[in-house]
């Protein structure tokens, strides 16, 4: 009987002591704390949220108005301000090169920033629309003259100027070659046309001839030898 006594006794839990009832209260106070913590950061959120959701409102609303930049701001601030801004259809983009200077900028999607504009404020310039359609134009000029280089680099070597039309004062506006087709032979010189120098005599009439000159000599010879 004692013995059973002494066992339940023995699994009873003892009472508390002063350094456990302490543990406990402090650790009822951090939780407490905690929460208090993350209420305050849940309603900050929202409060800049509201406020966020506010300014960009008026961006909208602003006609004259094409882009926004907004102060910098830590990185939660940052997320809630893209997601308000793509919620409202807008283009959003953050800059800067360190986490203390990096801001974010809202555009209207009707006035998105070109390639060279985003270039330009990640290089944490000033963006000038003039001065960039002054490059992007020198940048053209620079490629035609580029392009026609090479063309002219494959392009067969010619004269500047035709042969014909350089020395047609003395040559006259027809080639030697055609000239020559309608030269004529001048008389007064002693040329004989081709056609006078043809002989249209037959074999049998020319060989006549040939004998009836010989007879003619044989008989002036015997008339002087008499």
């Amino acid at each position: 009987m004692a013995d059973l006594l002494g066992s339940i006794l023995s699994s009873m839990e003892k009472p508390p002591t002063v350094h456990d009832q302490e543990s406990r209260r402090k650790a009822r106070e951090q939780a407490a704390r905690l929460k208090k913590i993350e209420e305050d950061e849940k309603r900050k959120k929202a409060e800049f949220r509201k406020k966020m959701e506010k300014t960009v409102s008026d961006f909208i609303q602003d006609s004259n108005l094409q882009k926004r930049r907004y102060e910098p701001m830590g990185k939660i601030e940052r997320s809630i301000l893209h997601d308000v801004a793509e919620v409202a259809g807008l283009a959003s983009f953050s800059f800067g090169e360190d986490e203390e200077s990096r801001y974010v900028m809202l555009f209207k999607k009707e006035f998105a920033p070109s390639d060279e504009e985003l270039e330009a404020y990640r290089k944490g310039e000033e963006w000038d629309p003039r001065k960039a359609e002054e490059r992007r134009r020198r940048k053209e000029r620079a490629a035609l003259e580029m392009e026609e280089a090479s063309r002219s680099q494959k392009r067969p070597a010619s004269p500047n100027s035709n042969y014909r039309d350089k020395y047609s004062h003395l040559i006259g506006t027809s080639a030697a070659k055609d000239a020559a087709h309608t030269l004529q032979a001048n008389q007064s010189y002693g040329c004989v046309p081709v056609a006078n120098k043809r002989d249209t005599r037959s074999i049998e009439e020319a060989m006549n001839e040939i004998r009836a000159k010989k007879r003619q000599k044989k008989g002036a010879g015997s008339g002087s030898s008499v």
